[in-house]
């Protein structure tokens, strides 16, 4: 079964969106002229970021794994992006055919695909939610009318985080989309670093802020903040290739992986 959520506004194809910058990374079709001048100016400075993009999906890969693993059956996936297969629910789903999961974002795009694109397994179901991360409360609203927040729910902020400047208080954002989430429930992250060229990182931001993406790197330290009062999954906070990578594909090129300036984690409400 597949839910709808509440309609977007028109797609606006005059300046870039991250979502759409992203989906070119990945080598995607769902972008426009805009997105794709912005993130070739992107490769330009840092001519990682498409495997960049695929290491961060790969994680999002294995974490959902993971979590689908230790009975999580309930999943709430803020910042989706365009759906590019497989999606999180076709992951979790394949392990638990009851899962349910709730997506979100703010772009009309991924609106128009989560309609058409985002089935669930029959015993399961999917819901598409049209928020922004910066209102927390409407997100968590939506998602009560799908998922039960009695139960564990694993809260996905994959490649989100680095889209929020300071000045939106990320750490708030955080603490409200948790604190309704009962005990047993997880956080799973992912974040761009500039600790290991902070020059190329700055001039990356620029681009995205140019565009009117708020974004904004963050050191380990400021990353690890964001678990604070959670349990860390082992081997905690760690360059994406070196979480798990036992539980399943890593990117094109296997070890280099681990160079990518790219944090992951993933924690537990206790």
């Amino acid at each position: 079964m597949t839910d709808a959520g509440t309609s977007g506004g028109q797609i606006d194809t005059g300046k870039p969106h991250s979502a759409r910058m992203y989906d070119y990374y990945l080598g995607g079709k769902d972008n426009y002229p805009v997105d794709a001048e912005a993130a070739e100016q992107v490769i330009f400075l840092f001519p990682a970021a498409r495997e960049m993009a695929l290491t961060n999906r790969l994680f999002m890969h294995r974490a959902s794994r993971l979590l689908a693993g230790r009975g999580v059956r309930q999943f709430l996936d803020v910042g989706t992006g365009i759906p590019t297969e497989p999606n999180l629910h076709q992951i979790v789903q394949e392990i638990a055919p009851q899962a349910r999961v709730v997506y979100a974002d703010n772009d009309p795009i991924v609106l128009r695909h989560a309609q058409a694109l985002l089935h669930s397994a029959p015993e399961g179901k999917t819901a598409y939610v049209h928020g922004d991360v910066r209102e927390p409360g409407k997100i968590i609203a939506a998602a009560r009318e799908t998922l039960d927040f009695t139960q564990p729910v694993a809260l996905s902020l994959v490649a989100l985080l680095h889209l929020v400047g300071d000045e939106d208080e990320p750490g708030r954002i955080v603490r409200e989309l948790l604190e309704p989430l009962p005990p047993g429930s997880y956080l799973t992250l992912s974040h761009a670093t500039g600790d290991f060229d902070p020059e190329t990182w700055e001039r990356v931001v620029e681009v995205y802020r140019k565009g009117g993406t708020a974004a904004q790197v963050r050191t380990r330290d400021e990353f690890s903040a964001f678990f604070t009062g959670l349990e860390l999954v082992e081997p905690g906070v760690v360059p994406a290739a070196r979480w798990h990578p036992e539980l399943g594909e890593q990117r094109a090129g296997g070890d280099k992986g681990e160079e990518m300036p790219l944090y992951v984690g993933v924690g537990r409400k206790p």
